[in-house]
């Protein structure tokens, strides 16, 4: 099938390599995190979440463009799966591609409820024109990573036996498959991703990941963190908040769950090289982590991985959770690079 380049594409995904003109660093947070995230540590080591987002059912309305339902994976875990099914696929001759959905919220917050979440799974799904399965997995710190990448393997596991779910078995092209994950979402497809691809027999077979703004991390800041340390909506020290509460104890942000470039990263790159998915990295310039982005896709291209950034000027990190018409534009974006892929064929 092989596509000639990432820049030989028959539409035109933008990657611009965005150059910081100053590395200043901006006066750090003095502001508490955990208050601001509106966490209460407990001694034991958990947290108190003392209010909860906004969350919407799923609904099988059949006048709606997109039907959604929930279905159990691991009752011990509470892990589930919110599928959405457009309305289309009833009377589509053919089958749809399967986008496996792990959502944001820095492995701390938020689920596959959320209504945030639910609305951009249910237009990713009218727009894109494919089955979304949204996964509900276990959060931090709680349950520390990698428990949420055993849980996105947990659930690709159910996802291709699960033959007794009827949206599945009669509408889903088990061929194309794609995890997709928004922010630590994307960070979660990107090593469940690995796992599967280690040679996973019970995963469906994957043709690609698609990364929104993954949620990557180091030791060493890069230029963006700098100049971007009290942007608002992901400021520095909130963002080594969150990895605290997430990797294992007594490990440091150089970690391969947090550090895909440190350690046997770049190694382990070989496995989506070797299987021959393709890889879609989205952006933008206002997002602090757009530096580590960037770095991803340039080792990926440096391994002979098949990868497409595309990349934004401005914004900022989860703009597609809150602005609709961004949100709009990104489900472009993956519809376009699915369906390059399925021409190639």
């Amino acid at each position: 099938m092989p596509l000639k380049s990432s820049t030989a594409f028959a539409f035109s995904l933008t990657f611009f390599l965005l150059i910081a003109n100053s590395l200043t660093l901006q006066t750090p947070c003095y502001k508490n995190p955990y208050k601001q995230f509106n966490l209460i540590l407990n001694p034991n080591g958990t947290v108190t979440r003392p209010s909860k987002p906004p969350e919407s059912p799923p609904a099988l309305d059949p006048t709606l463009l997109v039907l959604s339902k929930d279905l159990t994976i691991n009752q011990s875990k509470g892990t589930w799966a919110r599928i959405y099914l457009p309305r289309e696929a009833l009377n589509h001759a053919s089958k749809l591609p399967l986008l496996v959905f792990f959502h944001g919220g820095g492995f701390i917050f938020l689920s596959a409820a959320s209504t945030i979440f639910h609305d951009f799974c249910f237009n990713m799904a009218n727009d894109v024109v494919a089955v979304v399965a949204s996964i509900e997995y276990r959060l931090a710190p709680e349950h520390r990573l990698p428990a949420a990448y055993e849980d996105a393997v947990e659930a690709l596991h159910w996802i291709k036996t699960s033959q007794a779910d009827d949206w599945l078995r009669s509408y889903v092209d088990y061929s194309n498959v794609f995890l997709v994950g928004s922010s630590a979402g994307g960070n979660i497809a990107y090593n469940a991703g690995l796992r599967a691809a280690a040679g996973d027999d019970l995963a469906p077979e994957i043709k690609g990941l698609i990364l929104v703004q993954p949620f990557f991390s180091g030791t060493r800041r890069t230029g963006s963190e700098l100049r971007l340390a009290n942007e608002p909506h992901l400021a520095l020290c909130y963002n080594d908040a969150l990895w605290k509460l997430s990797l294992p104890v007594g490990v440091n942000r150089d970690h391969e769950f947090c550090n895909p470039t440190a350690g046997n990263g770049p190694a382990r790159l070989e496995m989506i090289r070797r299987l021959g998915w393709w890889v879609l990295v989205t952006g933008c310039g206002g997002d602090p982590l757009v530096d580590r982005q960037v770095q991803l896709v340039r080792l990926m291209q440096s391994k002979g991985v098949r990868v497409v950034g595309h990349f934004t000027p401005g914004a900022y990190h989860g703009i597609q959770d809150s602005e609709p018409l961004k949100a709009k534009e990104l489900y472009g974006v993956i519809k376009t690079f699915i369906h390059a892929l399925s021409a190639q064929q």
